[in-house]
């Protein structure tokens, strides 16, 4: 099971933001905007910078707010004097800036135990003939504060030196609150689908009513992203008690010959191709799903326990490969449907081309190559469905042969038990550098959306019957 990337403050997702589109995940705290709007206009009309107290509980997004502004605010510049850089010298050495507006973060003292009271006073002092200079004029300074007494002290401070250019006529500071409670769930899964491949939090074995349960008592969205981040780590826990030995993956190779590959699509997400349980739940209303069903906080959790996917395999890749690499029992039934039984020698060369090989290589910006498609070769194709119906291990054992020739693979087996004993035992069991890759071969002349979903829930709930998965309770 992946680990999960859960920042609970900014400074954990501050350096994933060139890598990812965090504006996906950031809500708009509309008093915060308006009271930085406001300020802005009053810098225009007074023709000169201004300073903010910003007092809001640890944890409540100040920082997030603040360095994401721009998302929300046209031509801002937004800059950070960390706190171990020289307060003083650092205001001292701004200069003009070319931005409608520029919001200057002071960072990490946010309390009297961070800074002393000579450093508040030197730093008002700087604040003040800044703000009133060319330089600053088109500048916001901005002290995010959490404790009541550096609050009063820099109030009483910023009155005695600077007045009402430092301090607003009403409210001497601004009070943060952070998003809406109403918002945390959706932050919390917006966060965990971007910064994870598209998984979901019931894929990390949280159902949305736990997921509401735990806002009950949390008062800030840093609070509850650890919680949702607590909670994860004991359910990966609790899985990895009922294997002792190296997890492996469970990947389902979807062989039909009407190239659903558009309906494999619609049933993974993310480069990994990796399952999505809730869409597979609402494609198909078969047995599975109601007995899925009474387990809501294990589905997904089971699927990325055992890194579940589902991967296409075109066509014409098949042939290759069962023509290239079928044994002489193989060889022997194709005669009988008069299918070719010489191959070509491009099998290999297919299945490096093929997502299964980019899954295995986890080379997941590159996409396989689907190949052109005859009438011949649906035709054939089709015939060994028929084989596959009374006989699909000499059709796997061809691309164990396969998989293992194009070095994708170093071993297999085919038909192997797991845990206490499957329902049907496994098509392929493969060793590669990265660990065991357990393939179930779907065989078809025609399949849909439904019931490659349902093969996959099936196969699912029997991996995790056979490691007692739904015979205990999480942690």
């Amino acid at each position: 099971m992946e680990k999960i990337m859960l920042p609970d403050r900014f400074e954990g997702l501050e350096g994933k933001r060139d890598k990812f589109d965090i504006t996906k995940i950031i809500k708009p705290v509309e008093d915060g905007i308006d009271k930085i709007n406001d300020l802005y206009e009053e810098m225009e009309s007074s023709n000169r910078g201004s300073f903010l107290i910003l007092k809001g509980k640890s944890g409540c997004g100040k920082t997030t707010f603040l360095k994401t502004l721009d998302i929300f605010i046209e031509d801002v510049e937004i800059m950070t004097i960390l706190n171990d850089m020289d307060l003083v010298e650092s205001i001292n050495e701004l200069t003009s800036t070319t931005s409608k507006l520029r919001i200057i973060i002071i960072e990490g003292r946010e309390s009297l135990l961070d800074s002393s009271f000579r450093e508040i006073n030197n730093a008002v002092h700087s604040i003040n003939q800044f703000i009133r200079s060319k330089n600053g004029k088109s500048t916001l300074l901005v002290w995010p504060c959490n404790d009541e007494d550096i609050i009063e002290t820099l109030v009483a401070t910023a009155g005695n030196i600077g007045g009402t250019a430092l301090l607003d006529l009403d409210e001497t500071y601004f009070e943060f609150h952070g998003p809406d409670k109403s918002y945390f769930l959706e932050i919390a899964k917006q966060t965990v689908e971007l910064l994870n491949n598209g998984k979901s939090l019931l894929d990390f074995g949280i159902t949305d009513e736990e997921a509401w349960s735990l806002i009950e008592d949390v008062n800030t969205i840093g609070k509850y992203l650890k919680k949702i981040n607590k909670t994860i780590r004991k359910n990966k826990k609790f899985v990895e008690s009922l294997l002792k030995r190296e997890p492996c993956k469970m990947w389902v190779l979807v062989l039909a010959g009407n190239e659903p590959d558009k309906d494999v699509a619609a049933l993974t997400k993310g480069e990994y191709l990796t399952a999505d349980v809730n869409r597979m739940l609402v494609s198909t209303d078969a047995n599975i799903v109601r007995e899925l069903k009474q387990y809501p906080e294990k589905i997904g959790i089971l699927a990325n326990y055992f890194d579940c996917r589902i991967i296409y395999i075109p066509l014409v890749t098949t042939l290759s490969v069962i023509r290239d690499f079928s044994g002489n029992k193989l060889k022997e039934t194709l005669k009988q449907k008069n299918l070719t039984e010489k191959g070509d020698g491009t099998g290999v060369g297919r299945l490096l081309n093929s997502e299964l090989a980019k899954m295995i290589n986890s080379d997941y910006k590159a996409k396989g190559k689907k190949g052109k498609t005859g009438s011949n070769s649906i035709a054939a194709f089709e015939k060994l469905t028929e084989i596959a119906s009374t006989n699909d291990k000499i059709l796997n054992k061809s691309f164990g042969e396969a998989l293992k020739e194009a070095g994708l693979i170093k071993e297999f087996e085919a038909e192997v038990n797991f845990g206490s004993g499957l329902t049907r035992r496994t098509d392929l069991v493969c060793k590669t550098d990265s660990g065991e890759i357990r393939m179930e071969f779907m065989w078809r002349k025609n399949t849909s959306q439904a019931a490659i979903a349902n093969y996959t829930l099936t196969k699912l709930f029997n991996y995790g019957k056979a490691i007692g998965f739904f015979e205990k309770n999480l942690l």
